[in-house]
C-alpha cells in the first residue's frame, strides 16, 4: 500500500483503500487482508510494537538499546515477509549479519553466572514480563512465517533462523533483567 506524500510527508493515513476488506503488497497485487502474507506481516507488527511497549517499560539502558535495535532490523524481516517470491526478479532477502547480531547476544549473555540456572515464571519484573510477551509474540510470528514458507511465498527462509533465535534472545534480556534487578524467577521454588 502506498501513502499520499507531499514533499516527503504522509499527508493522510486514512487512505480508505482498504475499507472493502483488500489491501495491495508491496508488488502491487490486490490481496484480501486475511491473506497469509498480511498475517505474518501483522503479526511482525504487534512484535514491533510489543518490543516498543517493552523498551518504554525498560530502565536497563543497554536492554533498551538492544531492543531499539531489534525494532529497526525488524522492518527488514517485514519487507521479507511482504515480497512474494517472483520468477525472474531478485528475492527480497534478509541481511545475515542480522542473525550473527542475535548470536552474539546469546553468547554474551549466557556466559553471564545464574543466567540458565532454571526455566523462568515471567512477572518477576515488569519490563521483563513484557519482554517476555514480546517473545510470546514472536514465535507467533514465526508460526506464520512458517506457514508461508511452506506455502512457498517466503522469499528467504532466513527470516525463520532469525524469528527462533530472536525469541531466544528476548528470553536471555528478560532473565537479564530479572537478574540484575534480583527480582525472583524462578519456575521451581528452591
Amino acid at each position: 500500500m502506498s501513502l499520499p506524500r507531499y514533499h516527503g510527508f504522509i499527508v493522510s493515513i486514512a487512505t480508505k483503500q482498504g475499507d472493502g476488506g483488500r489491501t495491495r503488497l508491496p508488488g502491487g497485487e490486490s490481496v484480501p487482508k486475511s491473506h497469509p502474507q498480511l498475517e505474518a506481516c501483522g503479526d511482525l507488527d504487534e512484535l514491533v510494537s510489543q518490543i516498543g511497549f517493552a523498551r518504554s517499560l525498560c530502565q536497563d539502558p543497554e536492554v533498551g538499546a538492544w531492543l531499539k535495535s531489534i525494532q529497526e532490523k525488524l522492518f527488514q524481516v517485514g519487507a521479507v515477509l511482504a515480497a512474494a517470491p517472483k520468477e525472474g526478479s531478485q528475492p527480497a532477502t534478509l541481511d545475515r549479519q542480522l542473525l550473527a547480531e542475535l548470536d552474539d547476544h546469546v553468547r554474551r549473555i549466557e556466559a553471564i553466572d545464574g543466567i540458565l540456572r532454571d526455566w523462568a515464571l515471567p512477572g518477576g519484573d515488569a519490563a521483563a514480563a513484557a519482554i517476555d510477551l514480546a517473545r510470546a509474540v514472536c514465535r507467533r510470528a514465526e508460526r506464520s512465517a512458517v506457514r508461508l514458507a511452506e506455502a512457498g511465498c517466503l522469499a528467504d527462509t532466513e527470516v525463520l533462523r532469525y524469528l527462533n533465535r530472536l525469541s531466544d534472545v528476548l528470553w536471555l534480556f528478560a532473565r537479564l533483567l530479572e537478574l540484575r534487578a534480583g527480582a525472583p524467577n524462578a519456575l521451581r521454588p528452591r
